[in-house]
């Protein structure tokens, strides 16, 4: 792992799974995402604005370091990541600089996190692409239902489970990124929160009623009902809605 020339971080090869998407399966790795993959880029800005906020006060000649760092990812970002004819963001760039423009729902912490390196029209797309192709009542599918590649249900033999645990599958954590990003490009109004309100509500209802009292599921199947998968009581999955909640009420 290490920055490349253009500033983003880059790692593995196509037999590694080095990102949270790390099914691997008889030597098998169903998303390696070698490479730039997107959230691991969008995390790196960040932390590089994060760095140059905390040393303005504090040392001049630091700040600036960050900034000028921060500065380079943002245009490198823009410009590899962002998939004009597509209206959203690649998932990996590859080391050959060719692109993987899967639509997955790792591209929602380039806009969900503090400081995002994209525009404001293009945090509004990406927002929008997720909302109306991942989102679901339970959390954000991990593969868009039209790719070839996609799985629907988790179950049957370990092989097949691990092949669709990031092929189609919901994971609950990511409502947390979600709602965080939606409400940013839409402001924190009243209407968004109200929004945004309603996506949580079967999340709170499965946490309260349903499945293990007082938990949330690690995952869900990609295909209604959307039945509950893999851990019953997952620690971030309780956290991220908690956030959320929190977010749309303050």
């Amino acid at each position: 792992t290490h920055a490349d020339a253009d500033g983003l971080i880059t790692a593995g090869n196509q037999e590694t799974q080095l990102t949270w998407m790390d099914a691997k399966y008889g030597g098998t790795a169903f998303t390696p995402r070698y490479g730039k993959a997107v959230e691991i880029n969008a995390l790196w800005y960040n932390a590089l604005c994060q760095l140059a906020r905390f040393f303005t006060d504090r040392d001049i000649r630091a700040a600036k370091h960050y900034h000028l760092m921060a500065d380079a990812v943002e245009t490198s970002f823009c410009r590899l990541f962002w998939n004009n004819s597509a209206g959203f963001l690649n998932d990996c760039v590859l080391p050959d600089g060719s692109a993987d423009a899967s639509l997955r729902p790792n591209q929602i912490f380039a806009v969900s996190l503090p400081f995002s390196p994209l525009p404001p029209e293009q945090q509004l797309a990406v927002v929008n692409t997720v909302q109306k192709n991942l989102l679901t009542p339970f959390g954000l599918r991990t593969l868009n239902t039209a790719d070839s590649r996609y799985k629907g249900i988790y179950a049957g033999s370990q092989r097949y489970r691990d092949e669709a645990y990031h092929q189609g599958t919901v994971w609950a954590y990511l409502m947390g990124a979600f709602v965080e990003a939606y409400l940013k490009v839409n402001d924190f109004s009243g209407q968004s929160r109200k929004n945004a309100a309603e996506f949580i509500e079967p999340l709170l209802q499965h946490l309260t009623e349903n499945g293990c009292v007082g938990q949330i599921s690690e995952i869900f199947d990609g295909d209604p009902p959307h039945k509950p998968r893999g851990c019953f009581a997952q620690a971030w999955s309780v956290a991220e809605i908690i956030r959320a909640y929190k977010l749309i009420n303050n």
